[in-house]
């Protein structure tokens, strides 16, 4: 046999095998992806009631002028960090009142009616006066809570890395239930509809009643969620630690889709950070760093970008753009529909905690203790304050609330008068 045959028959031999090994190594990708399900069986799951009767609140005081309430982490049940027709200004040159917390304060506070309540990381969650910064009780239900609480109604929520939520008696603080799962639970609850809606470490969502902590359903995704949910529609979707977005029936927990983000041919990314959704699409960063945007109905995947360095923060939507950080320092304002980068602001610090969009700027802080406020329109610097750590706060219709490397204080728009 000729050599150059020979050669050509080796040749076709080794393009045989690469291609079988490249076949074998996508078949196996596509087979490791985890599937989902509903959980019937409920496993390591307790329901603890309280034995009291829970009493009849007392009206609550009409607030003197926030009377717009921020009931969970980002606002509303999208997660969208953005109050974007807010008119307060950029805050005043003095606060109001602040206060230190036993410990660093990981996610920020949430407010109805006159009330504050935040959770310190060590695990003490608060309710202060937020006229006046004057604490009103305080709780600790064990565990770590590196998340918001969620109001509804007479109660707020509290999760905890011990496995547990809880729901408190919103002028008391006194235990009405708690739920126990078999996984830490770092998702900040959301409340729709007298369910609250939140994710475990164990890899599942699950819908709980407000009332009496009843479990509705609860649907595994096979990976580790330390997201929160976002409910958009008749729809409750998250992201988890395999890589996938999970859409779910609000009311049955069915899946509706669920799509995994592929890191390259071997992996899929890992998500940290919770989806945020405008009502059209759902957008997130992967810990890797890439910004991805899946349509909200189908779970097709519209556009992806990139932030440099880790990416762990939940974006913030407003006026067709995502607000996104990284540990690179930047801020950067995607074209929520396109993907396009509008701008990029670099700071000197990584940023770990979530934007928050108030009227015409984005809030966000850095590790290295700043925080800033950039220009919606154009990235510019318009306010910096020397401390800072995770996420920089919520706002009302005329009073900041911020929560900084453990403290929490209030400020004035500058706009918002007296």
């Amino acid at each position: 046999m000729p050599r150059a045959l020979l050669w050509i028959l080796a040749g076709a031999a080794v393009l045989v095998i690469a291609l079988a090994g490249f076949a074998g190594a996508f078949w196996y990708v596509r087979s490791d992806r985890p599937q989902g399900a509903l959980d019937t069986e409920l496993e390591g799951v307790t329901v603890s009631p309280s034995t009291r009767p829970e009493p009849v609140p007392a009206p609550a005081p009409e607030p003197a002028g926030d009377r717009r309430c921020w009931r969970t982490f980002g606002g509303d049940p999208g997660r969208s960090l953005a109050r974007p027709f807010a008119t307060l200004g950029l805050p005043a040159r003095t606060f109001e009142w602040t206060r230190g917390l036993d410990s660093y304060i990981e996610f920020p506070p949430v407010y109805c009616e006159g009330a504050l309540y935040v959770n310190s990381y060590r695990g003490t969650t608060y309710a202060f006066d937020a006229e006046t910064g004057k604490i009103l009780w305080s709780k600790r239900v064990g565990g770590t809570t590196p998340s918001s609480p969620a109001i509804d109604d007479t109660r707020v929520f509290v999760s905890s890395q011990a496995g547990t939520v809880t729901a408190l008696n919103r002028r008391t603080g006194r235990v009405l239930w708690q739920v126990r799962t078999a996984g830490k639970v770092e998702s900040s609850p959301v409340v729709v509809d007298g369910t609250v809606f939140f994710g475990s470490h164990d890899g599942r969502v699950f819908a709980v009643r407000s009332a009496d902590g009843r479990v509705r359903w609860a649907y595994d995704t096979r990976g580790r969620i330390n997201a929160s949910p976002s409910v958009v529609g008749g729809r409750v979707c998250v992201t988890n630690y395999a890589g996938a977005f999970v859409c779910l029936d609000r009311e049955t927990g069915a899946e509706r889709w669920t799509t995994y983000v592929r890191r390259d041919a071997f992996r899929y990314e890992s998500f940290y950070a919770s989806p945020s959704t405008d009502g059209v699409r759902l957008y997130s960063v992967s810990r890797s760093g890439r910004v991805v945007a899946v349509d909200a109905s189908t779970g097709h995947v519209v556009w992806t970008g990139e932030v440099g360095g880790l990416g762990y923060t939940t974006p913030a939507v407003a006026g067709g753009r995502v607000f996104v950080g990284g540990f690179d320092g930047r801020l950067r304002a995607f074209d929520s529909r396109t993907g396009r980068e509008r701008w990029s602001t670099w700071v000197d610090g990584r940023i770990l905690g979530s934007p928050v969009v108030i009227g015409a700027f984005v809030f966000f802080s850095t590790l290295e203790q700043r925080t800033y406020a950039l220009r919606v329109s154009d990235g510019k610097i318009a306010w910096r304050y020397p401390l800072g750590k995770y996420s920089p706060g919520i706002a009302t219709e005329r009073t900041y609330f911020f929560s900084l490397n453990g403290r929490l204080g209030a400020v004035r728009g500058r706009n918002a008068g007296s």
